[in-house]
């Protein structure tokens, strides 16, 4: 607060602007002590003094001030992307399935399209191409409902971890936007969309889906008590890797090739996970210290590079060995294990792990580049290979017809 103290000798002539020492002395015996106080920010405690000899304005601070200090940003509701053409009521609950932010949906669909097109040629006969994509865009569909159900499911965790990262302060149960409870009844909702999905695959994929519902639910905890909560995180998201070959009829408890190419394909996808949920973990690894959550990026910041080739390594590894037992051709190798190698070796090398902005970059991109490649290798393996046996089955056909033509003649 400022004073504005008016002292004897002088009278402030606000009207005019001058100060007239003829009124001063006439009124020398009155004294005036009111204090005219005004609002200033940052609030700093100052004291002008008027002296009428001088008529020059000194201003010093006392030892006492205070400075408020700016805090973080407010909320503001979002006035571009998909979130702005929501009903007002509707966009806090967008927020929560981050349906602004769908590299989570495409992260948990890759695996499931890995699969699909990793099993369609190990099936009896191979799979055709439009029970291919339908089988694809169901996926999509049940990865973007699961994935949505995953974040609320985390939300609900961490609702009081989350006021203390600036990342996620502002999500909608940290900002009370949301309550718990009907965070929980829209978790309910979201499971049974999920459920609705599944159901439309053959019956033994609820056996195979369901019980990646107990990993969705103690992913949010593991961050609590291990340095390694990504590859709790990799067991939920990878678990798609597995579910292409029942939903293509290929059984995995019968079929031993299948299995082991499955658990290749798990393991590598888990792999792939940690290595870019550690860059992901980068963005926040301050305020994690802060807040205590434990991560691989805190545990191991001074040589994640080296982690993250090893887990490169490991990944392309698995990988190969998934398509070595699914008997998959060079374009499998050359595409999606050497397109992988190069997409992650440019990614590990140039991704710069103290900015933000680019862990963020690469988070998102890296998705696309290395899912991408691999999903392109694994398409133009299984088209060769669809081939391949339309041609195996239209020999029997040509003999056939070769054969009445010598009867005939």
């Amino acid at each position: 607060m400022a004073h504005l103290t008016i002292q004897r000798g002088f009278n402030v002539n606000l009207a005019r602007g001058v100060v007239s020492s003829r009124l001063a002395k006439a009124h020398m015996n009155m004294r005036c002590r009111d204090t005219i106080r005004l609002r200033l920010r940052p609030v700093i405690r100052q004291s002008f003094t008027l002296h009428a000899s001088e008529r020059r304005v000194h201003t010093f601070t006392e030892a006492t001030s205070t400075v408020t200090q700016q805090g973080p940003p407010a909320y503001q509701a979002p006035k571009t992307g998909i979130l702005s053409i929501l009903p007002a009521k509707w966009v806090p609950y967008g927020e929560l399935i981050r349906i602004d932010k769908p590299t989570g949906t495409y992260y948990l669909f890759f695996p499931c399209l890995f699969s699909t097109l990793l099993a369609a040629p190990m099936a009896e006969p191979v799979t055709s191409i439009a029970s291919v994509v339908g089988t694809s865009l169901l996926f999509f569909s049940g990865a973007l409902i699961m994935r949505g159900a995953g974040c609320t499911i985390n939300d609900l965790w961490d609702r009081n971890l989350d006021p203390h990262v600036a990342r996620t302060r502002l999500r909608p149960i940290a900002r009370n936007a949301v309550t718990p409870f009907n965070g929980l009844a829209f978790t309910g909702f979201q499971l049974l969309a999920g459920l609705g999905v599944l159901v439309q695959f053959p019956t033994s994929c609820l056996y195979y889906g369901i019980p990646s519902l107990l990993f969705v639910a103690i992913y949010p905890l593991a961050k609590r008590v291990t340095y390694y909560p990504q590859f709790v995180l990799g067991l939920t998201f990878s678990w798609g890797a597995m579910m292409g070959f029942p939903a293509l009829g290929v059984d995995l408890l019968t079929n031993s090739t299948a299995l082991t190419a499955a658990a290749c394909l798990y393991t590598s996808n888990i792999a792939w996970t940690v290595l870019y949920d550690m860059i992901y973990a980068h963005m926040d690894i301050k305020d994690d210290a802060k807040a205590g959550i434990k991560s691989i990026a805190l545990k191991h910041d001074a040589d994640t590079k080296k982690v993250l080739t090893g887990l490169a390594a490991v990944q392309i590894g698995l990988l190969a060995a998934a398509g070595t037992a699914a008997g998959a051709g060079p374009a499998f190798f050359i595409g999606s294990c050497g397109g992988a190698a190069v997409a992650l070796g440019i990614m590990i090398k140039r991704v710069d792990l103290k900015s933000v902005k680019d862990c963020w970059w690469w988070f998102v991109n890296g998705c696309w580049i290395t899912g991408g490649v691999i999903s392109m290798g694994l398409a133009a393996d299984y088209l060769i290979r669809l081939r391949e046996s339309e041609r195996e089955a239209a020999k029997p056909m040509q003999a056939s017809r070769e054969l009445k033509k010598c009867t005939i003649v």
